[in-house]
């Protein structure tokens, strides 16, 4: 792929249209991280609090 100067209008829409659609993309994988944040963060609190109270159990005579 080769620059070409000066740019045809169809190319500078070409590439407007795939920075936009890269830039949704984008967009889109943070929300799903987002949104998956919570369910991973409360499964490490509750396996913690499994192990703390094993560790209170076994060493707690």
């Amino acid at each position: 792929m080769g620059w070409c100067s000066p740019s045809t209008p169809r190319q500078l829409l070409s590439t407007v249209a795939l920075f936009a659609f890269g830039a949704g993309l984008l967009a889109y994988g943070a929300l799903l991280s987002h949104v998956h944040i919570e369910p991973q963060r409360a499964r490490t609190l509750a396996r913690d609090q499994f192990v703390r109270d094993y560790l209170r159990r076994k060493h707690d005579k």
